[in-house]
């Protein structure tokens, strides 16, 4: 069901989880305040983990003491965030007492952040400072990179924020996840739009080390 954005912000209201565009060349995701309905929106079990939406600075720097990293590596992860828009796996101090709100989000010491902040939604996010995310797919298939796309794969039940086409451009791809260790190693979790320019991964790496780590 494609909706506008007041549409897509009652949505949020009520709990309903909405499918959201991305700038290019990341694809939609869908995204509520409840974790479980972005599951249940993706067919896939209630309690599966889901990534916290980073893009409220308050809500990021609140995290900041649970995490084990220093200083220097905490002030990256978040450049990570805002300015490549990558999803980053980051550890926990251990013995840290996380906010309630980071359990959906947290799995085995790690917590998940999804960090993509477009203009034409700040308006819609501002709302929610704590918002849960995943890709845009029904399970076994590719993330939509078109409301078209996602109004064919999700219910009717699931809202679709529809926007003006882009120009069409490379194909678009779920965002590149890296995962940031307390003594500043950094790998590839998951492929995506951030490498795929990159001849191979060790490439991308060597550009996220030279430009944004201490």
């Amino acid at each position: 069901m494609i909706t506008d954005l007041e549409g897509a912000r009652a949505a949020l209201r009520r709990g309903t989880a909405v499918v959201l565009p991305n700038p290019a060349p990341l694809t939609h995701v869908v995204a509520g305040p409840d974790p479980r309905a972005v599951n249940t929106a993706k067919g896939r079990p209630a309690d599966q983990a889901v990534a916290l939406w980073a893009h409220h600075p308050g809500t990021l720097t609140d995290l900041d003491p649970v995490l084990d990293l220093s200083p220097a590596l905490t002030a990256a992860a978040h450049r990570l965030l805002t300015e490549e828009r990558v999803t980053l796996l980051l550890p926990l101090r251990p013995g840290a007492a996380p906010p309630d709100w980071l359990a959906p989000a947290t799995r085995d010491g790690w917590t998940l952040l999804f960090g993509a902040r477009w203009t034409p939604l700040l308006p819609l996010l501002a709302d929610h400072p704590v918002l849960y995310v995943s890709s845009a797919n029904r399970t076994g298939r590719p993330p939509a990179a078109t409301a078209a796309e996602a109004v064919a794969m999700f219910p009717a039940a699931v809202p679709v924020l529809g926007t003006a086409p882009e120009p069409d451009g490379p194909p678009r791809a779920a965002t590149t996840t890296l995962r940031l260790h307390p003594d500043g190693r950094v790998d590839l979790h998951r492929p995506g739009a951030q490498d795929r320019p990159y001849q191979d991964p060790d490439g991308y790496l060597e550009h996220v080390r030279a430009a944004y780590l201490p």
